[in-house]
């Protein structure tokens, strides 16, 4: 007897994992654009045509910082960067981060949050992985946020190149972490728009931490080769 002939329906296909949905019409906002990694986030969507608004505490701040990246840019304090976003990418000091977080939950909520922060210390011997309560930053967000739909992404880039106008391609891989692939796939394709980037999925938010705290390991390479390292996935 056949599959089909025992009423059973048949496994549809798998699902490309390169077919991404289309983000080009997505407001993204970004928590934290008036410092290093925002500024460099914002700049690179931008100039790929992404409509930005940049978040600070202070609305004038972030509008200084916006006017001067160009390419569209916008900026507002952090409540209207969220409410005025389809995704908000959280680039805020790790100090800083929940109370933050808290602080906008209301505007948060409903919309898809890309966390990239990293808890990091730093001594005489340079930096070092921090292990937040709930594990990892991200999922204190998902804790902070429960109404919102949170992933992880951006962890590994150098603001340096980020924000150099000079440089054309952004040579990495992103590693995109999150709980449903609906929300993994629109970050991998909001990746995927900065020319030289690449995001791949890599895992659920259980995991997290070592993604942001392989950005330590990144620091010690960068101070010994004096470079500006990013990651490339193999075989993929």
């Amino acid at each position: 007897m056949t599959t089909n002939d025992s009423g059973s329906a048949p496994k549809p296909p798998a699902k490309d994992p390169w077919d991404l949905p289309d983000v080009s019409g997505l407001t993204v906002g970004v928590l934290g654009g008036t410092g290093p990694q925002g500024r460099g986030l914002a700049y690179r969507l931008a100039r790929a045509g992404q409509k930005v608004v940049i978040g600070s505490r202070a609305a004038d701040r972030a509008e200084a910082a916006a006017a001067e990246l160009g390419h569209g840019v916008e900026g507002a304090d952090n409540a209207q960067c969220a409410r005025r976003s389809d995704v908000v990418i959280v680039a805020v000091p790790w100090d800083g981060h929940a109370e933050t977080l808290a602080s906008l939950r209301g505007e948060l909520a409903g919309k898809l949050v890309v966390d990239c922060v990293n808890p990091l210390g730093f001594d005489k011997k340079g930096a070092y992985a921090l292990t937040p309560e709930e594990g990892s930053a991200a999922e204190q967000a998902a804790a902070l946020l429960p109404d919102s739909r949170v992933t992880a992404a951006f962890h590994h880039l150098s603001a340096v190149l980020l924000q150099d106008e000079a440089i054309e391609e952004i040579d990495t891989d992103v590693m995109v972490l999150g709980e449903t692939r609906a929300d993994t796939d629109t970050v991998q394709a909001l990746a995927n728009r900065i020319p030289g980037m690449r995001g791949i999925f890599a895992g659920r938010l259980r995991n997290a931490h070592q993604v942001e705290s392989l950005v330590a390991n990144l620091i010690s390479v960068n101070r010994r080769y004096k470079a500006h390292a990013g990651l490339r996935t193999t075989d993929v």
